[in-house]
């Protein structure tokens, strides 16, 4: 099997349904960090579109997963028939004694879904987080930053040469939710600058780095958005970059990866400006 080409495809079909539905896997309301059931860490980059692609599919409403075995350990059955998801994971190679540095190869991991599962019972949902409560976070993280945000005009964008964050007024957003939905995508944008991460796409994508810096920078603010109990805001301009977000995909099995990727390092970047921490980075296993 594929892996890349795997995972490319079923990333791409949701895209392609939630075109002709309106709505993105990453533009929905109530969209959580997948989690494993066993180590309580969350799945992190290309897994949890994976995962959340799969639970769209499926209708699942819970963002528990693990693995047959992990499932077993808990004293839980996964049902006869039911089909796993796919993740992916990176395990270390030795390298040849001429060889610099780490070599990594993917591997697949199989995971079911809580719903799929027998004798196993769900922990007790946390009371619903007010908005009120969500805003306080929101804006918080977003004060941490200390990125540079002025307000006005029609048009929320991030200006590199002078390192500026532009947001329309914050009145002019249907709710405080909607402005903070949209900054942090801006402020995935931020991230890459040269001072910050230097994130710069262009020798992979060449002429394709535009759509595809913007493809980060959705993805950033999906998984920040996910991780603040925030819906991620579609844009304007949704659709017109929808079809270059496709051509990418299809011409290059591994640019959803290398997307999620940087999208990931750009939220743990932001994450990493806050006095408070979300739980441990590392991946699930």
């Amino acid at each position: 099997m594929d892996l890349y080409q795997t995972v490319t495809d079923q990333i791409v079909e949701m895209i392609e349904n939630g075109q002709n539905k309106g709505q993105q896997l990453w533009h929905r309301a109530g969209l959580v960090q997948p989690t494993n059931a066993l180590t309580k860490k969350y799945y992190r980059g290309i897994n949890v579109l994976s995962l959340w692609a799969t639970a769209m599919s499926r209708s699942y409403d819970t963002s528990l997963w693990a693995t047959y075995r992990q499932w077993s350990k808990m004293g839980a059955q996964v049902r006869k028939g039911e089909k796993s998801a796919l993740v992916m994971f990176y395990k270390d190679l030795e390298a040849d004694a001429e060889d610099v540095g780490k070599r990594f190869v993917a591997r697949a991991s199989y995971v079911f879904n809580c719903a799929q599962v027998d004798g196993f019972a769900p922990p007790t949902a946390p009371q619903n987080i007010s908005d009120a409560d969500r805003i306080d976070v929101a804006d918080a993280f977003l004060r941490n930053t200390r990125a540079a945000i002025r307000n006005g005009g029609d048009s929320a964008y991030y200006k590199p040469a002078l390192d500026i964050i532009q947001m329309p007024d914050f009145s002019s957003f249907l709710d405080p939710i909607s402005y903070y939905a949209v900054v942090v995508h801006e402020l995935t944008h931020w991230s890459g600058h040269k001072s910050r991460l230097d994130r710069d796409l262009s020798g992979r994508f060449r002429s394709d780095s535009y759509a595809a810096e913007e493809l980060v920078a959705e993805l950033g603010a999906a998984f920040l958005c996910a991780s603040m109990g925030l819906t991620s805001e579609p844009r304007a301009d949704h659709a017109h970059y929808l079809k270059g977000y496709l051509s990418i995909l299809k011409n290059d099995k591994r640019a959803i990866f290398t997307a999620a990727s940087a999208a990931q390092k750009a939220a743990d970047f932001l994450w990493s400006l806050q006095p408070f921490q979300t739980d441990d980075l590392e991946e699930a296993a």
